[in-house]
């Protein structure tokens, strides 16, 4: 599985033969121009993770990519006029030879009184599990976890806590858009990680990882 990173949520995940594009959201543009994709994924409607006008844009560079998601964001995309395909919690598709399935849940809570919204993480080719804005510890094995690190609603030791708790053999950053300028902040993650166990690679934007 060959991972690249284009920004913050968004990576480019290549598996089985099929490249899948994840939450093109508002904190990065490299999604916009990626040709070769064969389905989009969306977790939920917050905008760092889903930008309607960049998904029209990769939509346009790829015309049969479908863009894969919960009933929340189906709502907007369909008030958008773009086509999408419905996964819903337990649902699996396959897109060639890749087995994509859902686990819904809601938003962490960024701060009491906040709406929470809609959440989908999606466990990708039975190895990678990308849980979007959730701590959700999905009742499987994993190999490879897409782990949050910077976001308001969590603290480092939240991270550390999740990774513990799904126990991958590796995992890499996700949502760290506001300190992807400071590298050396992934350093704290990985020294604990590394404590029990589990591998963690750091990312930067642009950066290429094969697991």
């Amino acid at each position: 599985m060959k991972i690249h990173k284009i920004g913050h949520c968004c990576l480019v995940i290549e598996d089985q033969g099929v490249k899948v594009l994840t939450d093109p959201g508002n904190f990065s543009t490299g999604q916009d121009d990626v040709d070769g994709v064969d389905a989009v994924l969306v977790t939920h409607e917050h905008a760092d993770h889903f930008h309607i006008d960049s998904v029209k844009r990769i939509l346009d560079r790829n015309p049969g990519a479908p863009v894969v998601t919960n009933a929340a964001v189906a709502k907007l995309l369909s008030e958008a006029g773009v086509p999408y395909t419905l996964l819903e919690d337990g649902g699996t598709i396959r897109i060639g030879d890749l087995t994509i399935e859902a686990f819904e849940t809601q938003h962490a809570e960024i701060y009491p009184g906040i709406p929470r919204v809609l959440n989908t993480a999606f466990c990708i080719g039975d190895r990678l599990f990308y849980p979007g804005d959730a701590f959700l510890v999905p009742l499987l094995p994993i190999e490879i976890l897409a782990l949050p690190v910077v976001a308001p609603w969590m603290k480092t030791s939240d991270c550390i806590d999740y990774a513990r708790k799904v126990k991958p053999r590796v995992c890499f950053p996700v949502h760290d858009a506001i300190v992807s300028a400071y590298p050396l902040y992934h350093g704290l993650p990985k020294r604990l990680l590394e404590q029990h166990g589990i591998d963690f690679v750091p990312m930067l934007p642009g950066d290429d990882a094969e697991f």
